[in-house]
Protein backbone atom coordinates (compact mmCIF):
# COMPACT_ATOMS: atom_id res chain seq x y z
CA UNK A 1 0.00 0.00 0.00
CA UNK A 2 2.27 2.77 -1.28
CA UNK A 3 -0.19 5.15 -2.88
CA UNK A 4 -0.82 8.51 -1.31
CA UNK A 5 -3.94 8.46 0.86
CA UNK A 6 -6.11 11.32 2.04
CA UNK A 7 -6.80 12.16 5.68
CA UNK A 8 -10.41 11.01 5.25
CA UNK A 9 -9.28 7.64 3.87
CA UNK A 10 -6.79 7.00 6.65
CA UNK A 11 -9.21 8.21 9.34
CA UNK A 12 -11.89 5.81 8.05
CA UNK A 13 -9.37 2.95 8.08
CA UNK A 14 -8.44 3.76 11.66
CA UNK A 15 -12.07 4.09 12.71
CA UNK A 16 -12.74 0.56 11.46
CA UNK A 17 -9.90 -0.99 13.50
CA UNK A 18 -12.14 -2.65 16.07
CA UNK A 19 -12.19 0.68 17.86
CA UNK A 20 -13.61 -0.66 21.09
CA UNK A 21 -11.57 -3.84 21.38
CA UNK A 22 -8.91 -3.76 24.07
CA UNK A 23 -5.90 -6.01 23.55
CA UNK A 24 -3.19 -5.82 26.17
CA UNK A 25 0.34 -6.84 25.21
CA UNK A 26 3.51 -5.45 23.68
CA UNK A 27 4.43 -8.01 21.02
CA UNK A 28 2.60 -6.40 18.11
CA UNK A 29 3.84 -2.92 19.09
CA UNK A 30 7.44 -4.09 19.18
CA UNK A 31 6.97 -5.85 15.84
CA UNK A 32 5.45 -2.81 14.13
CA UNK A 33 8.07 -0.44 15.45
CA UNK A 34 10.77 -2.80 14.19
CA UNK A 35 9.26 -2.77 10.71
CA UNK A 36 9.26 1.02 10.85
CA UNK A 37 12.87 1.37 11.98
CA UNK A 38 12.22 1.79 15.72
CA UNK A 39 11.43 5.53 15.76
CA UNK A 40 11.30 5.43 19.57
CA UNK A 41 15.06 4.89 19.70
CA UNK A 42 15.62 8.48 18.57
CA UNK A 43 13.40 10.11 21.19
CA UNK A 44 13.55 11.18 24.83
CA UNK A 45 10.39 10.50 26.83
CA UNK A 46 8.36 11.38 29.89
CA UNK A 47 5.99 8.49 30.66
CA UNK A 48 2.84 9.20 32.71
CA UNK A 49 0.59 6.53 34.19
CA UNK A 50 -2.00 6.39 36.96
CA UNK A 51 -5.78 6.29 37.27
CA UNK A 52 -6.76 9.96 37.18
CA UNK A 53 -4.84 13.16 36.50
CA UNK A 54 -2.55 11.75 33.80
CA UNK A 55 -3.81 14.12 31.13
CA UNK A 56 -3.74 17.21 33.34
CA UNK A 57 -0.18 16.46 34.41
CA UNK A 58 0.89 15.76 30.83
CA UNK A 59 -0.64 18.97 29.53
CA UNK A 60 0.87 20.99 32.36
CA UNK A 61 4.32 19.63 31.55
CA UNK A 62 3.82 20.30 27.85
CA UNK A 63 2.71 23.88 28.49
CA UNK A 64 5.59 24.70 30.83
CA UNK A 65 8.32 23.08 28.73
CA UNK A 66 7.03 24.74 25.56
CA UNK A 67 7.19 28.09 27.32
CA UNK A 68 10.76 27.25 28.34
CA UNK A 69 11.67 27.08 24.65
CA UNK A 70 11.67 23.34 24.07
CA UNK A 71 9.97 21.53 21.21
CA UNK A 72 7.58 19.20 23.06
CA UNK A 73 5.52 16.32 21.72
CA UNK A 74 2.39 15.21 23.58
CA UNK A 75 0.42 12.01 23.06
CA UNK A 76 -2.80 11.60 25.07
CA UNK A 77 -6.08 9.73 24.89
CA UNK A 78 -8.96 9.66 24.38
CA UNK A 79 -9.85 12.60 22.19
CA UNK A 80 -13.00 14.72 22.47
CA UNK A 81 -13.90 15.58 18.87
CA UNK A 82 -11.05 14.78 16.48
CA UNK A 83 -8.43 12.03 16.61
CA UNK A 84 -5.85 14.72 15.79
CA UNK A 85 -6.22 15.99 19.38
CA UNK A 86 -4.18 12.99 20.54
CA UNK A 87 -1.05 14.27 18.79
CA UNK A 88 0.43 17.66 19.62
CA UNK A 89 3.73 19.46 19.29
CA UNK A 90 3.67 22.56 21.45
CA UNK A 91 0.38 24.33 20.71
CA UNK A 92 -0.29 22.61 17.38
CA UNK A 93 -2.21 19.46 16.57
CA UNK A 94 -0.87 17.11 13.93
CA UNK A 95 -1.90 18.29 10.45
CA UNK A 96 -4.25 16.22 8.33
CA UNK A 97 -1.43 15.76 5.81
CA UNK A 98 1.04 14.46 8.40
CA UNK A 99 -1.61 12.20 9.92
CA UNK A 100 -2.44 10.68 6.54
CA UNK A 101 1.22 10.26 5.56
CA UNK A 102 2.24 8.45 8.74
CA UNK A 103 -0.97 6.40 8.83
CA UNK A 104 -0.19 5.22 5.29
CA UNK A 105 3.30 4.17 6.43
CA UNK A 106 1.79 2.01 9.15
CA UNK A 107 -0.82 0.55 6.81
CA UNK A 108 1.93 -0.36 4.34
CA UNK A 109 3.68 -2.67 6.84
CA UNK A 110 0.62 -4.26 8.43
CA UNK A 111 0.66 -7.29 6.14
CA UNK A 112 -2.92 -8.14 7.15
CA UNK A 113 -1.89 -8.42 10.79
CA UNK A 114 -4.51 -7.27 13.31
CA UNK A 115 -3.66 -4.07 15.14
CA UNK A 116 -5.81 -2.18 17.61
CA UNK A 117 -6.82 1.46 17.41
CA UNK A 118 -4.57 2.39 20.33
CA UNK A 119 -1.57 0.50 18.94
CA UNK A 120 -2.06 2.30 15.63
CA UNK A 121 -2.26 5.77 17.19
CA UNK A 122 0.70 5.13 19.51
CA UNK A 123 2.83 4.02 16.56
CA UNK A 124 1.75 7.08 14.59
CA UNK A 125 2.69 9.38 17.48
CA UNK A 126 6.19 7.89 17.70
CA UNK A 127 6.71 8.22 13.95
CA UNK A 128 5.61 11.85 13.91
CA UNK A 129 7.62 12.88 16.98
CA UNK A 130 10.76 11.25 15.59
CA UNK A 131 10.33 12.92 12.21
CA UNK A 132 9.75 16.30 13.84
CA UNK A 133 12.77 15.85 16.12
CA UNK A 134 11.05 16.97 19.29
CA UNK A 135 13.28 17.70 22.28
CA UNK A 136 11.12 15.53 24.51
CA UNK A 137 7.92 13.48 24.01
CA UNK A 138 5.31 13.09 26.74
CA UNK A 139 3.36 9.83 26.52
CA UNK A 140 0.19 9.23 28.54
CA UNK A 141 -0.56 5.59 29.33
CA UNK A 142 -3.86 4.44 27.82
CA UNK A 143 -4.85 1.80 30.38
CA UNK A 144 -2.96 0.09 33.15
CA UNK A 145 0.70 0.27 32.25
CA UNK A 146 2.49 -3.07 32.23
CA UNK A 147 0.93 -4.22 28.94
CA UNK A 148 -0.09 -0.81 27.57
CA UNK A 149 1.09 -0.04 24.04
CA UNK A 150 3.07 2.98 25.27
CA UNK A 151 5.21 0.76 27.50
CA UNK A 152 7.68 -0.06 24.73
CA UNK A 153 9.73 3.02 25.60
CA UNK A 154 12.35 3.78 28.25
CA UNK A 155 11.78 7.32 29.55
CA UNK A 156 13.98 9.88 31.23
CA UNK A 157 11.47 10.00 34.07
CA UNK A 158 8.30 8.13 35.03
CA UNK A 159 5.25 9.62 36.74
CA UNK A 160 2.44 7.66 38.39
CA UNK A 161 -0.23 10.14 39.43
CA UNK A 162 -2.41 7.97 41.68
CA UNK A 163 -4.02 4.54 41.83
CA UNK A 164 -7.72 3.79 42.35
CA UNK A 165 -10.16 1.22 41.03
CA UNK A 166 -10.81 1.40 37.28
CA UNK A 167 -11.02 -1.08 34.39
CA UNK A 168 -11.39 -3.92 36.90
CA UNK A 169 -12.14 -6.46 34.16
CA UNK A 170 -8.65 -5.94 32.76
CA UNK A 171 -6.51 -4.70 35.64
CA UNK A 172 -7.82 -6.68 38.61
CA UNK A 173 -10.47 -6.34 41.28
CA UNK A 174 -8.28 -5.30 44.19
CA UNK A 175 -6.24 -2.13 44.63
CA UNK A 176 -2.90 -3.98 44.92
CA UNK A 177 -3.57 -5.79 41.64
CA UNK A 178 -4.42 -2.53 39.87
CA UNK A 179 -1.31 -0.94 41.40
CA UNK A 180 0.84 -3.80 40.12
CA UNK A 181 -0.37 -3.11 36.58
CA UNK A 182 0.30 0.62 36.96
CA UNK A 183 3.76 -0.16 38.39
CA UNK A 184 4.59 -2.00 35.18
CA UNK A 185 5.82 1.26 33.61
CA UNK A 186 8.60 1.64 36.19
CA UNK A 187 11.94 1.00 34.48
CA UNK A 188 15.28 -0.06 35.90
CA UNK A 189 17.19 2.94 37.18
CA UNK A 190 14.69 5.47 35.81
CA UNK A 191 13.56 8.05 38.41
CA UNK A 192 9.92 7.75 39.53
CA UNK A 193 7.68 10.60 40.66
CA UNK A 194 4.74 9.15 42.61
CA UNK A 195 1.47 10.72 43.69
CA UNK A 196 0.15 7.40 45.02
CA UNK A 197 -1.11 7.98 48.57
CA UNK A 198 -3.28 4.94 49.34
CA UNK A 199 -1.24 2.65 51.58
CA UNK A 200 -2.16 -0.59 49.77
CA UNK A 201 -1.27 0.83 46.36
CA UNK A 202 1.74 2.81 47.54
CA UNK A 203 3.42 -0.28 48.99
CA UNK A 204 3.15 -2.07 45.63
CA UNK A 205 4.57 0.91 43.76
CA UNK A 206 7.45 1.39 46.19
CA UNK A 207 8.35 -2.29 46.26
CA UNK A 208 8.57 -2.31 42.46
CA UNK A 209 10.67 0.85 42.44
CA UNK A 210 13.05 -0.63 45.01
CA UNK A 211 13.35 -3.88 43.05
CA UNK A 212 14.32 -1.96 39.91
CA UNK A 213 16.54 0.56 41.74
CA UNK A 214 14.36 3.36 40.39
CA UNK A 215 14.99 6.50 42.50
CA UNK A 216 11.65 7.48 44.05
CA UNK A 217 10.28 10.89 45.00
CA UNK A 218 6.85 10.79 46.65
CA UNK A 219 4.14 13.41 47.07
CA UNK A 220 3.70 14.60 50.68
CA UNK A 221 7.03 13.07 51.68
CA UNK A 222 9.63 14.57 49.34
CA UNK A 223 7.57 17.46 47.98
CA UNK A 224 4.29 19.12 48.96
CA UNK A 225 1.73 21.50 47.49
CA UNK A 226 -0.69 23.29 49.80
CA UNK A 227 -3.23 26.06 49.45
CA UNK A 228 -2.00 29.29 50.99
CA UNK A 229 -3.83 30.41 54.13
CA UNK A 230 -4.68 33.72 52.54
CA UNK A 231 -5.84 34.17 48.97
CA UNK A 232 -6.33 31.49 46.36
CA UNK A 233 -2.70 30.71 45.59
CA UNK A 234 -0.69 27.53 46.13
CA UNK A 235 2.67 26.89 47.78
CA UNK A 236 5.05 24.20 46.46
CA UNK A 237 7.99 23.13 48.54
CA UNK A 238 10.78 20.57 48.15
CA UNK A 239 14.47 20.38 48.93
CA UNK A 240 15.30 21.94 45.57
CA UNK A 241 12.48 24.44 45.07
CA UNK A 242 10.22 26.71 47.15
CA UNK A 243 7.50 28.57 45.25
CA UNK A 244 4.62 30.53 46.76
CA UNK A 245 1.71 32.32 45.11
CA UNK A 246 1.20 29.76 42.33
CA UNK A 247 -2.03 30.12 40.38
CA UNK A 248 -3.63 27.09 38.74
CA UNK A 249 -5.79 27.50 35.67
CA UNK A 250 -7.33 24.03 36.03
CA UNK A 251 -10.31 23.73 38.40
CA UNK A 252 -10.48 21.39 41.37
CA UNK A 253 -8.32 21.23 44.49
CA UNK A 254 -6.88 17.89 43.34
CA UNK A 255 -5.12 19.84 40.61
CA UNK A 256 -2.74 20.96 43.33
CA UNK A 257 -1.44 17.38 43.49
CA UNK A 258 -1.10 17.19 39.70
CA UNK A 259 0.79 20.49 39.67
CA UNK A 260 3.09 19.22 42.43
CA UNK A 261 3.91 16.11 40.38
CA UNK A 262 4.58 18.35 37.39
CA UNK A 263 7.08 20.53 39.26
CA UNK A 264 8.78 17.52 40.87
CA UNK A 265 9.19 15.96 37.43
CA UNK A 266 10.69 19.18 36.09
CA UNK A 267 13.27 19.12 38.90
CA UNK A 268 14.20 15.59 37.88
CA UNK A 269 14.45 16.45 34.19
CA UNK A 270 17.06 19.13 34.87
CA UNK A 271 19.67 16.36 35.12
CA UNK A 272 19.03 15.67 31.42
CA UNK A 273 19.36 19.30 30.36
CA UNK A 274 15.60 19.81 30.19
CA UNK A 275 15.02 22.88 32.32
CA UNK A 276 12.23 25.28 33.21
CA UNK A 277 12.76 28.21 35.54
CA UNK A 278 10.31 29.49 38.14
CA UNK A 279 8.75 32.00 35.76
CA UNK A 280 8.13 29.32 33.13
CA UNK A 281 6.39 27.23 35.80
CA UNK A 282 4.28 30.11 37.10
CA UNK A 283 3.20 31.19 33.63
CA UNK A 284 2.60 27.62 32.45
CA UNK A 285 0.41 26.54 35.37
CA UNK A 286 -1.61 29.72 35.02
CA UNK A 287 -2.09 29.22 31.26
CA UNK A 288 -2.60 25.46 30.87
CA UNK A 289 -5.87 24.39 29.24
CA UNK A 290 -7.26 20.86 29.22
CA UNK A 291 -10.63 20.86 27.38
CA UNK A 292 -13.43 18.75 28.79
CA UNK A 293 -11.78 18.25 32.15
CA UNK A 294 -13.43 20.43 34.79
CA UNK A 295 -13.98 22.98 32.03
CA UNK A 296 -16.30 25.93 32.65
CA UNK A 297 -18.17 27.38 29.67
CA UNK A 298 -20.73 30.13 29.29
CA UNK A 299 -22.73 29.77 26.08
CA UNK A 300 -25.38 32.35 25.23
CA UNK A 301 -25.68 33.26 28.91
CA UNK A 302 -25.97 29.72 30.26
CA UNK A 303 -23.24 28.26 32.50
CA UNK A 304 -21.92 24.74 31.88
CA UNK A 305 -19.36 22.59 33.68
CA UNK A 306 -17.90 19.80 31.56
CA UNK A 307 -15.91 17.01 33.14
CA UNK A 308 -14.99 13.54 31.96
CA UNK A 309 -15.32 12.03 35.48
CA UNK A 310 -16.03 8.37 34.71
CA UNK A 311 -14.86 6.38 37.73
CA UNK A 312 -15.41 6.69 41.50
CA UNK A 313 -12.22 8.67 42.11
CA UNK A 314 -13.07 11.07 39.29
CA UNK A 315 -16.58 11.56 40.64
CA UNK A 316 -15.20 12.37 44.10
CA UNK A 317 -13.01 15.04 42.49
CA UNK A 318 -16.04 16.43 40.62
CA UNK A 319 -18.08 16.56 43.84
CA UNK A 320 -15.28 18.48 45.51
CA UNK A 321 -15.16 20.94 42.61
CA UNK A 322 -18.92 21.45 42.76
CA UNK A 323 -18.48 23.05 46.19
CA UNK A 324 -17.39 26.12 44.23
CA UNK A 325 -20.96 26.33 42.92
CA UNK A 326 -22.78 25.68 46.21
CA UNK A 327 -26.14 27.39 46.36
CA UNK A 328 -26.82 26.91 42.65
CA UNK A 329 -29.22 24.33 41.25
CA UNK A 330 -27.38 21.63 39.31
CA UNK A 331 -28.90 19.95 36.27
CA UNK A 332 -26.85 16.90 35.39
CA UNK A 333 -26.46 15.31 31.94
CA UNK A 334 -24.85 11.92 32.48
CA UNK A 335 -23.68 9.03 30.35
CA UNK A 336 -21.42 6.12 31.14
CA UNK A 337 -19.55 3.35 29.41
CA UNK A 338 -21.22 0.03 30.14
CA UNK A 339 -18.07 -1.47 31.66
CA UNK A 340 -17.73 1.26 34.30
CA UNK A 341 -18.96 1.12 37.90
CA UNK A 342 -21.69 3.63 37.15
CA UNK A 343 -23.89 2.48 40.04
CA UNK A 344 -21.40 3.71 42.62
CA UNK A 345 -20.75 6.89 40.66
CA UNK A 346 -24.44 7.71 40.41
CA UNK A 347 -25.10 7.02 44.09
CA UNK A 348 -22.43 9.59 44.95
CA UNK A 349 -23.33 12.31 42.45
CA UNK A 350 -27.16 12.29 42.46
CA UNK A 351 -27.64 13.94 45.89
CA UNK A 352 -26.09 17.10 44.44
CA UNK A 353 -28.44 17.29 41.44
CA UNK A 354 -31.80 18.95 40.98
CA UNK A 355 -32.54 16.71 38.01
CA UNK A 356 -30.80 14.05 35.91
CA UNK A 357 -30.82 13.49 32.16
CA UNK A 358 -29.35 10.23 30.85
CA UNK A 359 -28.18 9.78 27.29
CA UNK A 360 -26.05 7.40 25.22
CA UNK A 361 -23.21 8.98 23.20
CA UNK A 362 -21.69 5.70 21.93
CA UNK A 363 -24.14 3.07 20.73
CA UNK A 364 -21.71 0.15 20.99
CA UNK A 365 -20.18 0.85 24.38
CA UNK A 366 -22.39 3.18 26.37
CA UNK A 367 -24.82 1.99 29.01
CA UNK A 368 -28.41 2.64 27.97
CA UNK A 369 -30.48 5.25 29.82
CA UNK A 370 -32.67 2.36 31.03
CA UNK A 371 -29.61 0.64 32.57
CA UNK A 372 -28.55 3.86 34.25
CA UNK A 373 -32.04 4.45 35.67
CA UNK A 374 -32.00 1.01 37.28
CA UNK A 375 -28.91 2.02 39.22
CA UNK A 376 -30.68 4.93 40.93
CA UNK A 377 -31.91 4.79 44.51
CA UNK A 378 -35.63 5.41 45.21
CA UNK A 379 -34.94 8.88 46.60
CA UNK A 380 -33.04 10.09 43.52
CA UNK A 381 -34.01 13.39 41.88
CA UNK A 382 -36.29 13.45 38.80
CA UNK A 383 -34.70 11.55 35.94
CA UNK A 384 -35.19 11.84 32.17
CA UNK A 385 -33.87 9.98 29.14
CA UNK A 386 -32.68 11.43 25.84
CA UNK A 387 -31.86 9.58 22.65
CA UNK A 388 -29.01 11.91 21.71
CA UNK A 389 -26.59 14.35 23.29
CA UNK A 390 -28.17 17.22 21.38
CA UNK A 391 -31.59 16.30 22.74
CA UNK A 392 -30.17 15.98 26.27
CA UNK A 393 -28.73 19.49 26.08
CA UNK A 394 -32.04 20.91 24.87
CA UNK A 395 -33.89 19.11 27.66
CA UNK A 396 -31.49 20.47 30.27
CA UNK A 397 -31.78 23.98 28.86
CA UNK A 398 -35.57 23.78 29.07
CA UNK A 399 -35.32 23.11 32.82
CA UNK A 400 -32.99 25.95 33.71
CA UNK A 401 -33.77 28.99 35.78
CA UNK A 402 -31.55 32.01 36.31
CA UNK A 403 -28.31 30.98 37.99
CA UNK A 404 -28.61 27.26 37.28
CA UNK A 405 -25.54 25.25 36.28
CA UNK A 406 -25.72 22.46 33.70
CA UNK A 407 -23.13 19.77 34.44
CA UNK A 408 -22.10 17.32 31.70
CA UNK A 409 -20.17 14.34 33.07
CA UNK A 410 -19.69 10.58 33.25
CA UNK A 411 -17.97 9.99 29.91
CA UNK A 412 -15.40 11.81 27.82
CA UNK A 413 -17.31 10.71 24.71
CA UNK A 414 -20.37 12.53 26.08
CA UNK A 415 -18.29 15.58 27.00
CA UNK A 416 -16.69 15.68 23.56
CA UNK A 417 -20.02 15.62 21.73
CA UNK A 418 -21.63 18.11 24.09
CA UNK A 419 -18.67 20.47 23.82
CA UNK A 420 -18.75 20.37 20.04
CA UNK A 421 -22.47 21.20 20.02
CA UNK A 422 -22.10 24.00 22.55
CA UNK A 423 -19.16 25.67 20.83
CA UNK A 424 -20.96 25.46 17.48
CA UNK A 425 -23.99 27.18 19.04
CA UNK A 426 -21.72 29.82 20.56
CA UNK A 427 -20.46 30.72 17.09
Amino acid sequence: MNKKLSYAETWRFLDNLQFFKIKLGLDSMTDFLGRLGHPEDNLRFIHIGGTNGKGSTAMSLRTILSRAGLRVGLYTSPHLSSVRERFQIDDSLISEEDFARHAARIMAVMNEQQITYFEFTTTLALLWFAEQQVDVAILEVGMGGRLDATNVITPLITIITNVSMDHENYLGRTLPKVAAEKAGIIKSGVPLISGVLSTAAREVIEQRAALLAAPLRRLKRDFVMNREKTGTGWHYKSVSRDMAGLELALHGSYQGENAALTIAALDGLAAHGIRADDEDIRAGLKAVRWPGRMEFLNVTGQDYLLDGAHNPAGVEALIEALEEFSGRRLIMIWASMADKDYSLCLRRITPFCQSLIFTRPEENRSATPAQLRKALSPDSPPCYSSDSVDEALKTAQSFTQDGDLIVVAGSLYLVGKAREILLTNED
